[in-house]
């Protein structure tokens, strides 16, 4: 099997099911909402497709519930592990992919109407403002209890070694905006205030 044929929702799904064991594509879903989705967007459809298509590869295996609502439960093969395994040694040269929303509407602000570049800051301060706060609500609770095994949890691996980019970035994130909103203030086209922006207290 080539590894062209594996791409990286293929490796998150490999990595996953590696990490906690056998999973539906529902428990691949959530794992995927509590840790890897803060970084890593892609659609979520494809965590219902992808294990099918491993386990045809021979990377994953599946088994069906004898009883109940009959989950489609996928496990890793040693391929599977092998194929993990290689990824990681080849590691990525790749530079970071930044698709922001917000970024691209201020690019194009001054096309729109006067309080568009306020309207467009203080959104995205909001949002930023609420995914700081629940990375530091991460980073206060600290790695989850150990999962038995040696590997440990992926809720374990996230706030034990990737949160603190998350941390970085937000605040990064924060400063940037409200630099934004502050000059819209001054330009005098200063938008309407969120009643999100005062829940938020900092």
């Amino acid at each position: 099997m080539s590894s062209e044929q594996l791409t990286p929702t293929s490796y998150l799904v490999l990595g996953l099911i590696a990490r906690e064991g056998p999973s539906t594509p529902y428990e691949l879903k959530r794992h995927v909402a509590a840790t890897l989705g803060h970084f890593w967007s892609f659609p979520h459809s494809l965590l219902y497709g992808e294990p099918a298509r491993l386990a045809e590869l021979g990377l994953l295996v599946e088994r069906r519930e004898v009883d109940g609502r009959r989950r489609r439960i996928f496990s890793i093969t040693e391929a599977g592990q092998a194929a993990l395994r290689a990824w990681l040694g080849r590691p990525s040269g790749e530079p970071s992919e930044l698709r922001d929303p917000g970024l691209l509407q201020l690019f194009f602000a001054d096309l729109g109407p006067p309080e568009a570049r306020a309207s467009i800051a203080s959104e995205q301060l909001a949002v930023h403002r609420a995914r700081l706060a629940d990375y530091e609500e991460d980073q206060r609770l600290g790695p989850a209890e150990p999962a038995p095994g040696p590997v440990g949890s992926t809720v374990e691996r996230w706030r034990g070694e990737t949160v603190r980019m998350g941390l970085l970035y937000e605040r990064a994130a924060v400063d940037f905006w409200e630099g934004i909103v502050e000059s819209a203030g001054r330009s005098g086209d200063a938008a309407p205030a969120r009643a999100d922006d005062a829940r938020v207290s900092w």
